[in-house]
């Protein structure tokens, strides 16, 4: 039983389906939360920009504008390059279908040399359309246009932010002395929510660049494409890797055939899985403070809610629900335990007002 005599099942059951309503509500205005999350963010990330212009006592306007070119920058050159290569796409995709029927007749006669040439299966090999195909690709290049063809609410969000900023920033200064938990959970916030973005990138960077190189030395159409790929599925934690395998390596069977594709293979897992999987996560660290498993469960979810821009902002989103409903309360270490992995530890505040110890309560650090 809790303080309040309910039930602590009734409790779980009754957060459960508030969250379930919560998310579909999110979901239903999908269109306004996702720019507003991902102006929030890039306003996060050149933080500290602004920072170091205060402190060198730029002008106010000078603090605002010069982030706010950045990002600019940043987006357009994202829609830039997306637009230019979903264009070659467009051309380049005629050229391969006579490679394809090729494939699928090859694969035919190879099932049928091993005697699984049934109607079925030769059914099933006859249905592959390469329309559908680049149609797919296409459709996911569309996706990712999607995200960004909300500049200009994107645009106004980020002045908007930009120049509510500072104030915020003293606004939870102030707030520390009487809501002390609230401002250490927003500020944890943003400080791991911005090393997540300047670690990803950075490693997302090195890894696009690689991806770049090597689908040149190999032959392989529109490798900057891919490489831009690379780099935002970079952000999309898990599955990102194979997000953005799967079309360079489309294009290195229609191109080379199958040694083309498996060296495709080797050379992205060569490079993505080796840099993200055991360099990136020393880096890292800790500051994420997200399990893996609630990692993979934010993907799932944030996925499902706001889509392509949701998987993209799975992290950021996670951290800021984190930030909210668990690290605000004084009460939640053990919430915060089991989201992040780790034993919990005293925080300032409850060894300011010390709790009561349970027995075989390990000793804090």
């Amino acid at each position: 039983m809790t303080r309040q005599g309910f039930p602590r099942a009734l409790i779980v059951l009754v957060c459960a389906a508030a969250a379930v309503i919560t998310l579909a509500g999110v979901q239903a205005v999908g269109s306004i939360v996702g720019p507003v999350v991902l102006a929030l963010t890039l306003v996060i990330a050149v933080s500290p920009v602004r920072g170091w212009l205060a402190r060198h006592n730029a002008p106010v306007w000078l603090q605002v504008a010069f982030p706010l070119a950045v990002v600019l920058l940043v987006l357009l050159g994202m829609v830039a390059v997306l637009s230019l290569a979903a264009a070659q796409l467009a051309i380049l995709a005629p050229t391969y279908a006579v490679q394809f029927n090729a494939m699928v007749a090859d694969l035919q006669h190879w099932a049928a040399g091993l005697g699984y040439g049934s109607e079925q299966l030769n059914k099933a090999l006859s249905s592959l359309d390469f329309g559908k195909v680049i149609g797919l690709a296409q459709s996911v290049l569309s996706s990712l246009l999607g995200v960004l063809s909300s500049l200009f609410l994107i645009v106004v969000l980020l002045l908007a932010m930009s120049l509510d900023a500072p104030v915020f920033a003293r606004i939870v200064d102030a707030a520390s002395t009487e809501r002390p938990a609230l401002a250490r959970a927003l500020k944890t916030f943003t400080y791991r929510t911005r090393r997540y973005l300047i670690v990803s990138t950075v490693f997302g960077l090195i890894c696009s660049v690689l991806d770049v190189i090597a689908l040149y030395v190999l032959s392989v159409p529109l490798p900057l494409l891919w490489g831009v790929l690379a780099l935002i599925t970079n952000y999309i934690p898990n599955i990102g890797f194979i997000l953005g395998l799967i079309p360079p390596a489309l294009l290195g069977l229609l191109e080379g055939g199958p040694k083309t594709m498996l060296l495709v293979i080797v050379a992205y897992i060569a490079i993505n899985v080796v840099i993200q999987s055991f360099i990136q996560p020393k880096f890292l660290g800790d500051a994420v403070g997200l399990s893996t498993t609630a990692t993979f469960l934010s993907l799932i979810v944030w996925a499902w809610v706001l889509g392509p821009l949701g998987a993209l902002l799975a992290i950021p989103l996670s951290l800021l629900v984190r930030a909210l409903l668990v690290d605000s309360d004084p009460d939640g270490a053990w919430a915060a335990a089991l989201i992040s992995g780790r034993l919990p530890e005293r925080s300032p505040a409850s060894q300011a007002d010390p709790q009561p110890e349970q027995p075989g309560q390990p000793e804090p650090r």
